[in-house]
């Protein structure tokens, strides 16, 4: 499966969404960033967006990807998208994270238009609802960007994919750690705090046992988010040039 995380707003929580929530479902997953400046020093590979035929190249080569195209390099990627035709195929979907702030979601409607511009259909669009509020409803807190998409058709939100807020993804941010591999860590952490012989030492594992836990938690929120957004099905698409092709004679 290849996968596009894009949004033209910053701050709403793309590389969260790849790393944490799409590249650890998928099998043999490499997460590649589009990024001109302070790339995450996680991402193993750093593209910048002027480099999209080397991009299109690479995605040829590989089955799971997950690509995190920053905020600085959006408008120039879809401008080449454009250029190079139906390179926009190359993806078998566009992950489009958004957080409650107001210039988030309108910035994300601009995204949402400028995908179905290029030609991408609503069934391969996905929203991700970040940063939300347990206290309130998602219609009420994204009646902006729920208005606009009910309106235009470009996109058919699932409210159910969506990741509340927690704060282990700024305790992990830029460490490279993954949440998959946090929650998974067997280290009884309570045993080596009662055997750690400093103070430093037992406040250091002891930070290292709540990010365990809070590690733990969100998995079954992010497993709930990857169901609901319903991906699996899109890897068989059909082909959407096939009907264009004369069909032999009877």
């Amino acid at each position: 499966m290849k996968l596009a995380v894009i949004n033209f707003s910053g701050n709403v929580g793309k590389t969260t969404v790849a790393r944490h929530l799409l590249a650890p479902r998928m099998p043999g997953c490499q997460v590649i960033a589009v990024e001109s400046i302070n790339a995450d020093h996680g991402q193993a590979v750093t593209i910048r967006g002027r480099q999209f035929a080397q991009l299109q190249e690479f995605l040829q080569s590989v089955d799971n990807v997950v690509v995190d195209i920053g905020a600085s390099n959006v408008e120039e990627l879809l401008k080449l998208m454009h250029r190079y035709r139906d390179s926009q195929e190359d993806f078998d979907a566009f992950i489009v994270p958004t957080v409650p702030a107001r210039k988030q979601q309108q910035d994300t409607a601009a995204t949402l238009a400028e995908l179905a511009r290029i030609g991408v259909p609503p069934e391969r669009l996905r929203l991700v609802f970040n940063q939300v509020d347990d206290d309130n409803p998602i219609e009420r807190t994204f009646d902006t960007l729920l208005a606009y998409c009910a309106s235009s058709g470009v996109v058919h939100p699932r409210l159910a994919a969506c990741i509340s807020f927690n704060e282990v993804y700024a305790l992990t941010r830029g460490t490279g750690q993954s949440l998959a591999d946090l929650a998974a860590d067997r280290t009884d952490y309570k045993a080596a705090i009662a055997k750690a012989a400093t103070q430093s030492d037992k406040l250091a594992l002891a930070q290292r046992l709540a990010t365990q836990r809070l590690a733990r938690g969100v998995m079954p929120e992010l497993d709930a988010c990857f169901e609901a957004m319903d991906l699996l099905r899109l890897v068989q698409r059909p082909d959407p040039h096939l009907n264009d092709v004369a069909r032999p004679a009877a």
